[in-house]
Protein backbone atom coordinates (compact mmCIF):
# COMPACT_ATOMS: atom_id res chain seq x y z
CA UNK A 1 0.00 0.00 0.00
CA UNK A 2 1.36 3.47 -1.39
CA UNK A 3 1.32 6.12 1.54
CA UNK A 4 1.17 9.89 0.84
CA UNK A 5 2.78 12.63 1.79
CA UNK A 6 2.81 16.31 1.19
CA UNK A 7 5.30 19.23 2.13
CA UNK A 8 5.48 22.44 2.07
CA UNK A 9 8.02 24.99 0.85
CA UNK A 10 8.30 29.01 0.03
CA UNK A 11 10.41 30.37 -2.49
CA UNK A 12 12.19 33.95 -2.61
CA UNK A 13 9.64 36.64 -3.75
CA UNK A 14 11.53 37.86 -7.15
CA UNK A 15 9.48 37.15 -10.41
CA UNK A 16 12.58 36.37 -12.32
CA UNK A 17 13.89 33.76 -9.70
CA UNK A 18 10.67 32.02 -9.95
CA UNK A 19 10.46 31.92 -13.52
CA UNK A 20 13.83 30.20 -13.13
CA UNK A 21 12.74 27.65 -10.78
CA UNK A 22 9.96 26.80 -12.93
CA UNK A 23 12.21 26.50 -15.82
CA UNK A 24 14.83 23.95 -13.97
CA UNK A 25 11.25 22.03 -12.89
CA UNK A 26 10.27 21.83 -17.25
CA UNK A 27 13.52 19.08 -17.26
CA UNK A 28 14.79 18.72 -13.85
CA UNK A 29 18.20 16.17 -14.36
CA UNK A 30 18.02 12.17 -14.87
CA UNK A 31 19.94 11.91 -12.04
CA UNK A 32 17.62 13.78 -9.56
CA UNK A 33 14.55 11.91 -11.10
CA UNK A 34 16.69 8.43 -10.82
CA UNK A 35 17.66 9.54 -6.89
CA UNK A 36 13.73 10.08 -6.13
CA UNK A 37 12.46 6.79 -7.65
CA UNK A 38 15.09 4.77 -6.13
CA UNK A 39 14.41 5.77 -2.59
CA UNK A 40 10.61 4.87 -2.68
CA UNK A 41 9.34 7.62 -4.40
CA UNK A 42 6.66 6.25 -6.84
CA UNK A 43 4.86 9.64 -7.51
CA UNK A 44 5.67 13.39 -7.01
CA UNK A 45 4.31 16.71 -7.79
CA UNK A 46 4.84 20.20 -7.05
CA UNK A 47 2.16 22.96 -6.88
CA UNK A 48 3.00 26.74 -6.73
CA UNK A 49 1.10 29.82 -5.35
CA UNK A 50 2.65 33.19 -5.82
CA UNK A 51 6.07 32.14 -3.34
CA UNK A 52 4.50 28.97 -1.34
CA UNK A 53 5.05 25.67 -2.94
CA UNK A 54 3.10 22.33 -2.15
CA UNK A 55 4.26 18.69 -3.10
CA UNK A 56 2.60 15.88 -3.00
CA UNK A 57 4.65 12.29 -2.75
CA UNK A 58 2.97 8.79 -3.27
CA UNK A 59 5.71 6.79 -1.68
CA UNK A 60 5.93 2.66 -1.46
CA UNK A 61 7.02 0.38 1.77
CA UNK A 62 10.79 0.70 1.01
CA UNK A 63 10.61 4.61 1.71
CA UNK A 64 11.81 7.07 4.43
CA UNK A 65 12.61 10.18 5.06
CA UNK A 66 15.80 8.94 7.09
CA UNK A 67 17.08 6.50 4.17
CA UNK A 68 16.05 9.37 1.72
CA UNK A 69 18.37 11.85 3.71
CA UNK A 70 21.49 9.56 3.88
CA UNK A 71 21.25 8.76 0.15
CA UNK A 72 21.21 12.32 -0.63
CA UNK A 73 24.13 13.25 1.84
CA UNK A 74 26.12 10.71 -0.17
CA UNK A 75 25.18 11.63 -4.17
CA UNK A 76 27.13 14.77 -5.40
CA UNK A 77 24.82 15.22 -8.13
CA UNK A 78 22.19 15.48 -5.61
CA UNK A 79 24.25 17.98 -3.28
CA UNK A 80 24.86 20.22 -6.72
CA UNK A 81 21.13 20.09 -7.31
CA UNK A 82 19.73 21.19 -3.94
CA UNK A 83 22.65 23.44 -3.36
CA UNK A 84 21.35 25.62 -6.76
CA UNK A 85 17.88 24.88 -5.58
CA UNK A 86 18.30 26.73 -2.72
CA UNK A 87 19.45 29.76 -4.51
CA UNK A 88 15.40 30.05 -4.91
CA UNK A 89 14.08 28.78 -1.55
CA UNK A 90 13.62 29.89 1.95
CA UNK A 91 12.38 28.42 4.78
CA UNK A 92 9.44 28.51 6.04
CA UNK A 93 8.63 30.29 9.69
CA UNK A 94 8.15 26.84 11.27
CA UNK A 95 11.14 25.23 10.15
CA UNK A 96 14.38 24.89 11.83
CA UNK A 97 17.72 25.71 10.77
CA UNK A 98 18.82 24.01 7.62
CA UNK A 99 15.39 22.70 6.82
CA UNK A 100 13.89 22.40 3.76
CA UNK A 101 10.57 21.47 3.05
CA UNK A 102 8.38 20.84 5.80
CA UNK A 103 5.86 17.99 6.13
CA UNK A 104 2.41 19.07 6.26
CA UNK A 105 -0.60 17.33 8.58
CA UNK A 106 -3.55 16.43 7.34
CA UNK A 107 -6.89 17.63 8.51
CA UNK A 108 -9.59 16.46 6.78
CA UNK A 109 -10.20 13.22 4.32
CA UNK A 110 -13.21 13.05 2.37
CA UNK A 111 -15.13 9.85 3.01
CA UNK A 112 -17.01 8.08 0.97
Amino acid sequence: MNLRYCLALELKDDPALIAEYRKYHKKIWPEITKSIRDCGIEDMEIYLLGTRMFMIMEVNEQFSFEAKARADEQNPKVQEWESLMWRFQQSLPQANPGEKWLRMDRIFKLES
